[in-house]
């Protein structure tokens, strides 16, 4: 049997003090790859699966038990913000929002029987889209039909959570969505700057944020996030420190910093972007570095790629107690959750099955004004992606992978099993990105941010020429 490992002498090793920025090393590794908020990735998804093969699934849910996570996707914007890929219809027609609410609590009625009374919604999010498109009426109409037909918790100690757009919201909102039972904001920001904010289509004042933040903490939110993106049109490190200054003065208590990823093919509102007003790549790694450095000094812990937390905040302390887990929403605490998710083009997770549900409105709501669940396509795990599944989330949420509890769980010998992949992360183990040894992988300071880099020599789906259709590492 060969044997992947690296000594682990002081030379050969940074400190754990290492700076994790290093521009030439960013540079070598900054290639396209998956995010990795599932495994296998929506790029195996297929058109074989459909709602005969979720009825399958479901029951293999409930045998094992344990809370749900429910996801809503409300796909309505005012205006198109330039860098947007995500699924959205934009309209400025208020009347378009009822039938799609009709549709939702249609399909959240057409889910529960699925699902055995007493399991209860530990997690639930709502996303977008523009989830305050809707009227404070029309949220109170799904929220009701969900704890109608799902046990939400009453007692305030779910993570129930809604993306906020802050120019779709006040603090009469706020108020509105705590007494529905919300707890969590993310908050779209991008950034503050007037040049880049009318280059992307997104103008968004700093006092309209502070608006909506200073509401959700008289209203006791538990918690409050904010989104920024980096390598917009004219944007410069000096500018975007500006706006991560202001955020920091905020006080957040999670960031997320996205790189930018310029898809015009794939994404139509991105040709409203000139590309020679996006900037360079010494200057987005001049970016990214300057908010790692700014981030940190503010007391801030890198959580994983492109995520910071507070170190009180539950995402840091679950990665600090191993609990930490990553799902089509991100890093949750929530890794015992099957995810339940409504609207179009929502994606679920249930039991050994992934599905998506359609992308066009129309298709949507000719399926469930039929009675039947409108998935499109999805994916059943088999043993190995199972094996896979839990090697890449072991290391994107907690920076190690300890071969004993790979074996333990599936009863495999990891040093063989892996050959190929830990032989792929030999020049990685030698740029001081992970330390390999005869019973770990781990992944080292400066690692971190290129842990996608680290995760794909464990993705056997991976080949060059289906990488452009992931955004890039940095």
């Amino acid at each position: 049997m060969t044997t992947f490992f690296t000594p682990a002498t002081p030379d050969a090793l940074p400190t754990a003090a290492a700076n994790l920025f290093e521009p030439e090393l960013i540079r070598r590794y900054d290639k396209s790859g998956p995010r990795y908020t599932s495994y296998p990735t929506a790029v195996q998804f297929h058109d074989e699966f459909g709602e005969a093969q979720y009825h399958v699934a479901a029951p293999r849910s409930n045998e094992a038990g344990g809370p749900l996570s429910l996801y809503v996707h409300i796909p309505f914007c005012d205006t198109v913000c330039y860098y947007c890929a995500c699924n959205k219809v934009v309209t400025k027609d208020r009347g378009r929002a009822q039938p799609y609410v009709d549709d939702v609590v249609r399909e959240l009625a057409l889910q529960a029987p699925l699902f055995d009374t007493g399991r209860p919604v530990d997690q639930l999010h709502w996303g977008g889209g523009t989830p305050t498109f809707l009227s404070d009426d029309q949220m109170r109409e799904i929220m009701q039909a969900t704890g109608r037909h799902f046990e939400l918790k009453t007692d305030d100690t779910g993570e129930y959570s809604i993306e906020i757009d802050p120019r779709e919201a006040d603090a009469h909102t706020i108020a509105v969505l705590r007494e529905l039972g919300f707890n969590r904001i993310s908050l779209g920001v991008q950034d503050f700057d007037p040049t880049v904010q009318k280059a992307v289509n997104r103008i968004q004042s700093i006092a309209e944020t502070r608006t909506v933040i200073d509401a959700a903490r008289a209203e006791a939110f538990h918690g409050v996030s904010l989104d920024l993106i980096y390598g917009l049109p004219f944007q410069s490190r000096d500018s975007f420190m500006r706006t991560l200054d202001t955020v920091i003065e905020m006080a957040p208590d999670r960031l997320s910093i996205f790189n930018y990823a310029h898809l015009p093919t794939r994404f139509k509102p991105q040709r409203r972007i000139d590309t020679d007003d996006l900037p360079t790549s010494a200057e987005k790694l001049a970016i990214l570095g300057g908010s790692i450095e700014r981030l940190q000094e503010a007391g801030y812990v890198l959580i994983g790629m492109d995520h910071f937390a507070r170190p009180d905040d539950p995402l840091a302390i679950a990665q600090s107690n191993g609990t930490l887990h990553r799902n089509f929403q991100g890093y949750s605490t929530h890794a015992e959750c099957d995810m339940v998710a409504v609207g179009v083009s929502s994606i679920s997770q249930v039991g050994d099955a992934f599905s998506q549900n359609t992308k066009d409105l129309i298709a949507y709501h000719e399926a469930v004004s039929a009675g039947r669940l409108p998935i499109e396509r999805g994916y059943v795990l088999t043993p190995e992606d199972h094996i896979r599944r839990f090697v890449i989330v072991s290391l994107i949420s907690h920076f190690r992978l300890d071969f004993a509890a790979v074996t333990r769980r599936f009863g495999i010998d990891v040093p063989s099993h892996f050959a190929d992949a830990l032989a792929q992360l030999q020049p990685m183990a030698a740029d001081g990105l992970v330390r390999l040894s005869p019973n770990s992988v781990d992944v080292l300071p400066r690692g971190r941010l290129l842990i996608r880099n680290i995760c794909m020599a464990f993705d056997e789906y991976l080949n060059p020429e289906g990488l452009q259709r992931f955004s890039r590492v940095i």
